[in-house]
């Protein structure tokens, strides 16, 4: 099983919105073979609390302009790690500290990655 075409629309939607807020290490990677609960992990990084809301903020309002509505979302105020479920997608976004610790994509290094067509 391979991720949905409209997983990988809302990645690559969500990972240019991340980038325009410059979002760091954005990398996609389609855990659908993995993972029953969703296709694609989008992760990127921030290197303060502003930059993460604003890496939020920009994600949710372009999704909602496809039509997706964030089922969950965890870590805001002064959290260090974001995550927003989408259902078809979870996004992470940490705090530069975080992604070097957590290393989550060391975690799903197995799993294909997304081209997110951001050049």
């Amino acid at each position: 099983m391979t991720a949905t075409d409209r997983a990988i629309e809302l990645t690559r939607a969500a990972a240019h919105a991340a980038a325009d807020k410059q979002a760091a290490d954005l990398i996609a990677f389609d855990v659908s073979d993995q993972l029953a609960i969703t296709d694609v992990f989008l992760l990127a990084s921030a290197s303060n609390q502003p930059q993460m809301n604003a890496v939020k903020d920009a994600i949710e309002e372009k999704l909602l302009e496809l039509g997706a509505k964030t089922i969950r979302r965890e870590g805001q105020r002064e959290s260090r790690w974001i995550l927003m479920d989408y259902g078809d997608i979870v996004v992470h976004i940490q705090h530069a500290e975080e992604r070097a610790f957590y290393t989550l994509e060391r975690l799903w290094s197995d799993c294909p990655a997304i081209d997110l067509q951001l050049s």
